[in-house]
């Protein structure tokens, strides 16, 4: 499901439609080399790129030109919804609360089962699995009518001045162009770029993927097919001899284990879908040995590769009044959005302590929540976390409800602080008043500011980290206390 109350800030416009020639997106951390790669001596270039990534990577940019259309709204709509809640003594949050989601009524299962009928092409399974999904759908979209209903309110008894269109800037004059006036508060392009960068990160991060995944494939090819000139026959007959006539052939018994550890993926029973199996596992035993078989002669080969990965920006993520293992004042802050519904979640916090344990001093390690829909219990535990904080046994409970992650309903959450030896009459009485459910909301909206999707994310010195091993958190913490690109992150 989309993300709610993000979305619900957001005034949908008819978006643009793009001109048929290439629209710079503004978001290349780097221009992309000419040469991609050598290998033995054959120079694989971008131009070698396939149609199919080209497509892709234009797909993936085509989000920050309509992001950038879309931003300035947006950014309306938000100093809008600030002020009138200052108006009203109350968060932005409580409007939305009570001018959009209390005014709209939730779906029906008739209006769900017509939705279903009317669309039923689109869907693999039957209503009645696919049923809550489309209720929150439905609901979302109501939501957003009633958000748009609601800006239009707003805008209408506010002094907005729109001056020009947002576009890719160039210079830093550019950057200081002023794109609206809202009741006397400015927005420049540079306003719009920030709240930008996220996006244009994670869209970075796929582009590489993409590009790379296509070099990784083509530099393979010229291996082979060198390997094969060598030898004077074809690449076909080279895979032949080196990879097919070694493999094994997939048994029945390989075939029904297959099938037992994925059924309920599976439609059908084995004896009909036998055949099938058999030839998915044997193209995936052929796939694997022809990667071994390249990797093997990469490791004989002279090869050069010049496509790098982006650098994350330093984002300013906000610290206060937040749980916090470690010293205050380290010069390391690693921050990490958490679920205590998710699995890699309860993984990664060993990892995390090992870290700050190792690093003493000179790291501290800074806890925001982050319950994912898909979690019907994680909002309050993120909830009855804080009310453990309140009597200074945050990470104590917190390791409770990470060993129990099946059992987070309201009484196991109260029973749970008991076991950690918690006031539970205090406890009860600020967990049932709801009084975090806004502390939780907020690092909800900077997570999704941020661009965060999943859990756990993690941040040093406000650099994203995507790859959360001990290995790789270790080599950027190190990095960031010798004053390297790490260091160079804010937080507040």
């Amino acid at each position: 499901m989309k993300k709610m109350l993000a979305g619900l800030l957001v005034v949908l416009g008819a978006v643009s439609s793009l001109a048929a020639q290439a629209v710079d997106c503004g978001c290349e951390d780097k221009p992309l080399p000419e040469i991609l790669g050598v290998v033995n001596g054959v120079k694989i270039t971008k131009q070698d790129l396939s149609p199919e990534t080209r497509a892709r990577v234009d797909e993936l940019q085509k989000q920050v030109v309509e992001a950038r259309e879309r931003e300035l709204d947006l950014q309306i709509d938000s100093i809008l919804l600030e002020s009138e809640a200052k108006k009203r003594g109350v968060t932005a949050s409580q409007i939305i609360k009570d001018e959009v989601i209390a005014k709209v009524a939730t779906p029906t299962d008739a209006d769900a089962q017509a939705f279903y009928d009317q669309n039923k092409a689109s869907f693999k399974t039957e209503f009645k699995d696919e049923k809550s999904n489309i209720v929150e759908y439905l609901r979302y979209q109501r939501q957003q009518e009633q958000a748009k209903k609601l800006a239009a309110q707003l805008r209408t008894a506010a002094q907005v001045k729109v001056l020009g269109k947002s576009s890719v800037p160039v210079s830093n004059t550019d950057r200081a162009r002023v794109l609206a006036i809202v009741n006397d508060k400015q927005i420049t392009q540079g306003d719009i770029e920030s709240s930008l960068r996220p996006l244009i990160f994670s869209v970075q991060e796929q582009v590489y993927a993409v590009r790379k995944q296509d070099l990784e494939l083509k530099v393979n090819d010229t291996l082979l097919a060198h390997a094969a000139q060598k030898k004077g026959i074809t690449t076909r007959a080279l895979l032949d001899a080196e990879v097919s006539a070694k493999l094994t052939p997939v048994t029945d018994a390989q075939a029904q284990k297959f099938f037992d550890e994925n059924k309920e993926r599976i439609s059908g029973d084995f004896a009909q879908l036998k055949p099938q199996i058999i030839q998915y596992m044997q193209e995936s035993k052929e796939r694997e040995a022809t990667v071994a078989y390249a990797e093997q002669l990469r490791r004989g080969s002279t090869l050069q590769i010049n496509l790098t990965a982006p650098e994350s920006p330093a984002f300013t993520i906000a610290t206060d009044d937040q749980p916090v293992k470690g010293n205050p004042n380290a010069s390391v802050t690693i921050v990490e959005f958490t679920d205590f519904e998710c699995p890699s979640c309860a993984r990664q916090l060993p990892v995390l302590e090992k870290i700050v344990n190792e690093f003493g001093d000179r790291v501290r390690l800074v806890v925001r929540d982050f319950p994912l829909s898909q979690h019907a219990n994680a909002r309050k535990a993120a909830e009855a976390a804080e009310a453990a904080r309140e009597q200074g046994k945050y990470w104590e409970y917190v390791t409770v409800l990470f060993r129990n992650q099946s059992a987070l309903d309201v009484e196991k959450l109260k029973h749970y602080a008991t076991e950690v030896g918690l006031d539970r009459a205090r406890f009860d009485a600020s967990f049932d008043s709801g009084k975090f459910a806004d502390k939780v909301q907020r690092d909800i909206l900077e997570a999704r500011k941020l661009g965060v999707n999943g859990t756990p994310a993690l941040y040093i010195n406000g650099k994203r980290i995507s790859d959360n091993s001990y290995e790789s958190l270790k080599s950027a913490i190190e990095t960031a206390l010798k004053g390297g690109a790490g260091a160079t992150a804010k937080t507040k």
